[in-house]
């Protein structure tokens, strides 16, 4: 859509200027109607800018969203995981500390700053991690692995670790277009006139590809 206008604000420049080379209409008019065009232009990449921010932000809100529902249903998991295992200590802190590391960590969905996206980034990929270890735990409890409210959490848990790749995915995808747009001519120069930058991907550590995965739920 944005090259077709890009397309179409092109064809009416150059029509103008013919115009004007022709000597169909007087310079004086051409020279006000490019300096419409160019304002309407203008308007119309500044608007579409807009329009992409907005969607980036709402888009890290979904996931900020997740977030949050994992970070409810962790406490719950670990106090049912406890009254099984309370000797896996170690295993249940890290988890715990996990969790609050990652809470400490604030984006702002109106400034979003690559500071922000690789402290929440890195946050989460250790978060994941120490779940995985919990439930990995969770197998040598066969009385656990049967209890109701554990086999629930995991569903829930495994369910919310869906949403989130999705909604990181579809965030991610949201910063692919506005970056592009801010990279590409002549959008670029409405960017850098008016202070449109590039957002961070909200990518895991490369090195913790399993943590890419969601938790898994076993029966």
């Amino acid at each position: 859509m944005n090259n077709f206008w890009n397309f179409i604000w092109g064809v009416v420049i150059l029509g103008v200027l013919a115009s004007a080379l022709f000597d169909i209409v007087p310079w004086t008019f051409n020279f006000i109607a490019l300096a419409v065009v160019f304002v309407l232009w203008v308007v119309s990449m500044y608007n579409t800018f807009i329009r992409f921010v907005q969607r980036t932000n709402e888009a890290w809100a979904d996931i900020d969203v997740q977030l949050k529902r994992r970070y409810d249903l962790i406490p719950n998991l670990i106090e049912t995981v406890k009254g099984y295992a309370a000797h896996e200590r170690g295993t249940l802190e890290e988890v715990t500390n996990a969790r609050a590391e990652a809470t400490k960590v604030h984006v702002d969905p109106t400034n979003i700053t690559p500071e922000q996206i690789t402290a929440m980034a890195g946050a989460e990929t250790a978060l994941t991690q120490s779940l995985g270890k919990l439930l990995a735990v969770a197998e040598n409890y066969p009385d656990l692995k049967a209890n109701t409210n554990f086999l629930e959490l995991q569903r829930e848990l495994s369910d919310t670790e869906n949403k989130i790749q999705a909604a990181r995915r579809f965030y991610n995808g949201n910063v692919r277009d506005l970056n592009t747009q801010v990279q590409v001519f002549p959008s670029n120069i409405i960017a850098s006139m008016f202070g449109f930058d590039q957002r961070q991907f909200f990518e895991l550590d490369e090195s913790q590809a399993a943590a890419r995965e969601p938790v898994a739920v076993k029966f």
